[in-house]
């Protein structure tokens, strides 16, 4: 659209917020005004506004130009000609300093950021409120800025911006990005003033952390909460397998009667399929039905994965089929749904699709078809797809590509190929690796593969017991007992080694019940083995 700029200052910035929608029509109306020497009468002012105009990053809120960020010709470009705006300006005061800040704060150029407020401390042009949450989110985006962080709270200090709560929030987030959690408390407890920002920073910072009873604590003393609050220390007891917790969160939620987000709908569709919930899944599914929030691929993608993992293949194929955007996430959930129940033959038909539709495959992808093909004995077509993952898929082969490859070759009995395939690989085998080639050797009774196998897990995980209880089957089985003697001998002389128990779930009237390998925890544990027995004493009866 060609841009037509009128006679007077006041018409330029009118033209330039409301009707100019990108870069080439800016320069259009600067052009026009140059040509029409409106820029003699007011050189700062149309300057300022045009500088400003980089400034938001949403352009639609507030008719800024859509500009790229700064990685990339179009960035470099914006960057360029901003930055010779900027120079074009006599003498620049605060409000010129904090645009040509956040210009570069947005478009991803963080140095040259904190190279404009050095400028403008040479200068002697006194900073104002908004000018240290702008260099210190541009001082957050730094790789190991701490020091420039600590630099930043002594002279934001100096100018008296401590009382600032919008200063302090933006100051103890950065302390947060940069792992520096107690800097960030010591700015949260020193401040006078504290909003619901000033807690979600906290407890986002306590969660990333791994803090996450430090996080419930802080939320609880929270004297008012937002979406933010809730979704973030969901998203933290989700991440960090409190699934329980999360859900009970969520319902209180409900009860509060909270207008919640998208990442707490996420979080507590995620702590449901961990938990095996299937009836409270679905639940949160019809209250996003019943509310008419779009199902975008975030909220698909948990959808895919809960039904999944909770036995629904078929209810996850109506979702996926529902969303109307398909990013790599959700591909890659109904994959590994489809690779979980063993459809190796539908997996390869999605797989197809995705490539058919030009969605690019990342390593989560290979690896998810990589397994259902391990689960449906699709050997060659595992072998085709691993051979082509760099060449075709542009996908960089990783450990767990080669453990999959590993467990799937050992399955299938193919002992000397896996073999080959470790000696060949370009980085040193893992726990998985050689945990794949050891459970192929002990299904097809490789003792001396295994024992090789068995070895290299010994030196990457001592820990791991599971390897102890392999060979000692595998050496009963091959009625070496002094080698059994041997290995459990040496299991019990090195410490810290631990076997994980095996837990399953089941769901009976809408209650989960966990039973752990070995227990008699549960109230019918004496009816569950009399039944169990039972079906023991009765197997080899013939009818």
């Amino acid at each position: 659209m060609q841009i037509r700029c009128m006679q007077t200052s006041s018409e330029f910035i009118t033209t330039l917020r409301k009707t100019c929608k990108s870069i080439t029509q800016i320069q259009q109306l600067h052009a026009q005004t140059l040509t029409r020497g409106l820029f003699s009468l007011h050189p700062s002012l149309l300057l300022t506004q045009i500088l400003h105009s980089f400034t938001f990053p949403n352009p639609q809120a507030t008719t800024a130009a859509t500009i790229p960020s700064g990685d990339g010709d179009g960035g470099h470009c914006i960057i360029t000609y901003t930055d010779k705006i900027f120079n074009l300006i006599p003498e620049p005061s605060a409000f010129n300093y904090n645009s040509i800040i956040r210009v570069h704060t947005l478009r991803r150029s963080p140095r040259t950021a904190v190279i404009f407020f050095s400028r403008m401390r040479r200068e002697s042009v006194s900073p104002d409120s908004h000018t240290f949450p702008f260099v210190l989110k541009a001082c957050g985006q730094l790789g190991n800025s701490i020091s420039l962080a600590k630099s930043l709270h002594s002279v934001l200090l100096k100018f008296g911006f401590s009382v600032d709560v919008f200063v302090c929030n933006t100051l103890a987030c950065t302390y947060c990005r940069g792992g520096e959690f107690d800097g960030a408390l010591k700015v949260f407890e020193g401040s006078l003033f504290r909003d619901v920002v000033s807690y979600n920073v906290m407890i986002d910072g306590l969660v990333k952390a791994g803090e996450v009873d430090r996080a419930l604590k802080m939320f609880d003393e929270m004297p008012q909460r937002d979406a933010v609050s809730w979704g973030t220390i969901l998203a933290g007891c989700a991440k960090s397998n409190r699934c329980i917790e999360a859900v009970e969160l969520f319902d209180r939620m409900l009860d509060l009667r909270v207008v919640f987000d998208n990442v707490a709908l996420v979080s507590a569709l995620s702590a449901c399929a961990q938990l095996g919930e299937l009836a409270k899944g679905k639940k949160i599914h019809d209250h996003i039905k019943q509310n008419e929030i779009k199902l975008d691929s975030y909220l698909g993608t948990a959808l895919v994965d809960l039904y999944s993992k909770c036995g629904c293949i078929e209810t996850a194929k109506d979702v996926f089929r529902s969303c109307p955007k398909k990013n790599v996430s959700l591909w890659n959930a109904m994959l590994a749904g489809l690779a979980m129940h063993g459809d190796g033959i539908s997996l390869l038909q999605y797989f197809s699709r995705m490539v058919e539709n030009s969605v690019e495959s990342d390593g989560v992808t290979i690896l998810g078809v990589l397994v259902g093909c391990s689960h449906s004995g699709l050997i060659n077509e595992a072998k085709k797809i691993f051979s082509e993952m760099e060449s075709v898929y542009k996908v960089q082969r990783e450990l767990k590509h080669y453990g999959c490859m590993a467990d799937l070759l050992g399955r299938a009995g193919l002992i000397n190929e896996a073999i080959d395939m470790i000696k060949d690989m370009p980085m040193r085998g893992d726990v998985f690796v050689w945990g794949g080639l050891l459970g192929g050797c002990k299904i097809h009774g490789n003792l001396e593969i295994a024992e090789v196998a068995a070895k290299h897990v010994m030196e990457v995980k001592p820990e791991d017991g599971g390897v102890y209880s392999v060979l000692a089957h595998m050496y009963a089985n091959s009625n070496r007992w002094e080698d059994l003697v041997k290995v459990r001998r040496l299991r019990d002389c090195r410490w810290g080694i631990k076997k994980n128990a095996g837990v399953s779930l089941i769901e009976l009237g809408g209650v989960a019940h966990e039973f752990v390998s070995g227990d008699c925890l549960h109230d019918c544990t004496f009816e569950i083995y009399s039944v169990l027995n039972g079906l023991e004493l009765n197997q080899y009866e013939v009818p």
